[in-house]
């Protein structure tokens, strides 16, 4: 059976210290005014949560299944998901490629699967971070501002090409030989920085704080180096310099 900590979204425990921080002042500051849809089909855990970013100044719906969950992010501007994969009436991956896919809302998948395949699948399947029940709210807050952070669209427009490879930052298209390559957005940003530096070696820990802001596992470089590798129909285009990280290549 889940457990849900008290602590996750409890205002009697870590929100009131947070509040009780505020307090003499006239209001508390909101960290920003995001626009989050909750999908997740138990009440229980997705109203606390929803009250308490609303207390931190989120503009906050609510979806209790995965086509619900599309509908509203088709209807209406959502700047960040929280999506429980364990949804009633489709399979919650399914519904994070289609969401990760479909423009610039980002995915940040809140579940109680914890297991290092969950994470993996729920990586491949778009998601711009993965946290697992229960979970601290501040840590939470935090993670929706770094993610946030990371995808607003850039304001320059940049096309890369190497050889029959195209990267369009602009647009976040990638071309082969004017085939359009589907990628999730971290294997866009992933493979966009190694292609703006082609004569350099960039580490795994350069990947990992450009890329994931440091929020991830050396394993989390190499799904994805390994996601793309497939998507572009050769190990040839990311090469391995072991012991130090990757650099792009050309097949």
């Amino acid at each position: 059976m889940r457990r849900v900590s008290a602590e996750l979204y409890d205002p009697r425990s870590v929100l009131r210290g947070e509040v009780r921080e505020d307090r003499g002042r006239t209001a508390v500051v909101p960290r920003s005014a995001w626009r989050v849809l909750i999908v997740d089909a138990r009440v229980e855990d997705a109203q606390p949560l929803a009250e308490a970013l609303r207390r931190h100044g989120y503009h906050v719906e609510r979806a209790g299944e995965g086509f619900a969950a599309l509908e509203t992010c088709g209807e209406r501007d959502v700047d960040v998901v929280l999506l429980d994969i364990d949804l009633p009436d489709v399979d919650g991956l399914q519904v994070c490629r289609q969401l990760a896919g479909s423009g610039p809302t980002a995915v940040i998948a809140l579940t109680a699967r914890g297991g290092e395949l969950d994470v993996v699948l729920g990586l491949q399947a778009g998601a711009d971070d993965y946290l697992v029940k229960p979970c601290g709210i501040r840590e939470l807050l935090a993670r929706i501002e770094a993610v946030m952070r990371r995808v607003r669209p850039r304001t320059v427009r940049r096309v890369l090409s190497i050889g029959a490879l195209r990267i369009d930052a602009a647009l976040r298209e990638v071309r082969l030989g004017g085939r359009a390559i589907a990628v999730t957005r971290k294997e866009f940003d992933l493979l966009y920085v190694l292609a703006s530096r082609p004569e350099m070696v960039v580490t795994r820990e350069q990947l990992m704080r450009e890329v994931w802001a440091d929020s991830w596992s050396r394993r989390t470089v190499d799904t994805h180096v390994s996601s793309l590798r497939t998507k572009l129909g050769s190990r040839d285009w990311i090469v391995t310099v072991h012991g130090v990280g990757f650099r792009i290549g050309q097949a």
